[in-house]
């Protein structure tokens, strides 16, 4: 895509780098031209030009030529959900009011002011329209939402007599995020006191997973405000892998967490917390909210171990007839669910295990001579058996599919993958090593079995699954399989 929209004001010409910064004599037009005639729409900003400045609560619906001054929050992609297209570029802004407004450019505007755009910088608009607020996921309390269009003139604000606040935060409660659940509204802030990270209580030299952060792209935490119950929280994509920096950077002992713009959700009739592409996180001393939280929680050291950690780890108990209407849910996400049901049969028509990459357990490729892991990017590797099983099971009113993956096989038979593949070889050394070795014993002697399953569905519910599920066993092995299939719940640990 060609830049359009590029004009510079003669006594401070800027050559454009590319990269994404603040230029203080910067003017950006829309007519593609260093200087352009009077008649000419869309033109640079001359020093004689007197603009009148309005504070964002002073913006309405429809065209202004007013000049708005402001702090530049954050910005971040908008992308249609359904046609994966990027729509543009969303921001939050604030100006020296401590108004905080939403700002939008759209997609065909993106190359002419995206390389200018730096968080924390400051700029003055001129000529924008003032368009409705969106009614569902917005991230701020006013109505309007500010509109880059065809002739908006941005600079860089040097006016170093104005004083912007650095940010503004919508911070809110569990009462209003039971309230919003499910009703793609607006998107509150939260802080609170970090009560587990992936299950494990934050303390000295806590280390995360981060190759299964990778797989997964997700952070499970639990999270509670004050004498508020817990909230388990779920940060995704760039989301999380802030966090483990940040988190990482703390040595493992960070306590307080402020996320902004949360998407309330019900998982399994539990009220849980998702980031969205506009969330961001804070951690301890990052910025004064999370100080002040530190600041109480050190005064009130007993509130930290109120809350068992057993208690708010305890997966939903849900029957299968539950497990198919969370999978209907078309928002619905990783969660954990205990169900107890019987073992009627091992689904024939599919391989019972993969060789895996014997350090990260992804599915192994084959090289010309040798097995190689594409997730490290490794070409030599140890290949190891790990389950892959589809078992058939029921209860008392409904039937599915689990497939056992990893560990949860060895939980189920008592042996490792690799034990009876190594067995089947050794017993039938003639065969190549392209044979199929068929089910084990040890897997046919579960079936009329009544075990509890801790079952984790995936990012893609509601999704058909692939056929064949060793397909996707590199992204599935050890952080739960990566979607549900019609045919029923993948990944299931038994007990």
């Amino acid at each position: 895509m060609k830049s359009k929209d590029v004009t510079a004001e003669a006594k401070s010409s800027i050559k454009p780098n590319g990269k994404t910064g603040a230029s203080s004599g910067l003017k950006l037009g829309v007519r593609g031209r260093a200087s352009v005639s009077s008649v000419d729409k869309g033109k640079a900003i001359v020093s004689e030009n007197v603009w009148k400045v309005i504070t964002f609560k002073d913006v309405t619906f429809g065209p202004h030529e007013d000049e708005v001054r402001f702090r530049l929050i954050h910005f971040w992609e908008a992308w249609n959900v359904q046609t994966k297209v990027l729509i543009g570029i969303e921001m939050l802004l604030i100006d020296e009011e401590e108004s905080v407004i939403q700002g939008f450019i759209p997609y065909g505007r993106i190359e002419t002011y995206l390389r200018h755009m730096k968080t924390g910088a400051t700029y003055r608009l001129n000529k924008f329209f003032g368009s409705k607020s969106k009614p569902i996921y917005r991230v701020a309390e006013s109505s309007v939402t500010i509109s880059f269009s065809w002739n908006s003139v941005l600079s860089g604000l040097e006016d170093s007599s104005i004083s912007f606040h650095v940010d503004r935060f919508w911070i809110h409660g569990h009462r209003e995020f039971e309230a919003g659940s499910d009703l793609r509204g607006d998107l509150y802030d939260y802080i609170g006191h970090i009560k587990l990270v992936n299950g494990k209580v934050p303390g000295d030299g806590l280390l995360l997973d981060e190759s299964e952060i990778a797989v997964s792209r997700r952070v499970e935490l639990h999270v509670q405000t004050h004498d508020d119950p817990v909230l388990k929280f779920y940060l995704w994509d760039k989301v999380a892998f802030e966090f483990c920096e940040k988190f990482k950077a703390s040595g493992g002992t960070a306590r307080v967490i402020l996320v902004t713009t949360l998407n309330p959700k019900r998982f399994g009739g539990v009220l849980s917390l998702s980031s969205m592409a506009s969330s961001r996180v804070f951690l301890d001393g990052d910025v004064q909210e999370t100080l002040l939280y530190l600041s109480w929680l050190d005064s009130n050291l007993d509130v930290a171990s109120r809350v068992n950690t057993e208690v708010v780890t305890k997966p939903e108990i849900v029957t299968l007839g539950d497990l198919f209407s969370y999978m209907n849910h078309a928002s619905a996400k990783v969660a954990w669910f205990e169900c107890t049901a019987t073992i009627d049969d091992v689904m024939n028509g599919s391989g019972w295990y993969y060789i895996g990459c014997g350090v990260c357990h992804t599915k192994a490729t084959k090289g010309p001579t040798t097995l190689m892991c594409k997730k490290y990017g490794k070409s030599e590797i140890v290949g190891v058996a790990q389950y892959l099983s589809k078992l058939s099971v029921y209860d008392h009113s409904d039937q599915a599919v689990f497939v056992v993956l990893g560990d949860a096989g060895e939980e189920l038979t008592g042996k490792k993958a690799a034990e009876l593949v190594e067995r089947y070889y050794e017993a039938n050394d003639i065969v190549g090593e392209d044979h199929i070795v068929p089910v084990p014993q040890a897997i046919i002697d579960t079936i009329g079995q009544t075990r509890k399953f801790i079952v984790k569905l995936g990012v893609n519910v509601g999704e058909e699954a692939d056929s064949e599920s060793e397909d996707h066993a590199d992204e599935s092995v050890k952080t739960g399989a990566d979607g549900i299939g019609s045919e029923g719940v993948k990944r299931a640990k038994c007990g």
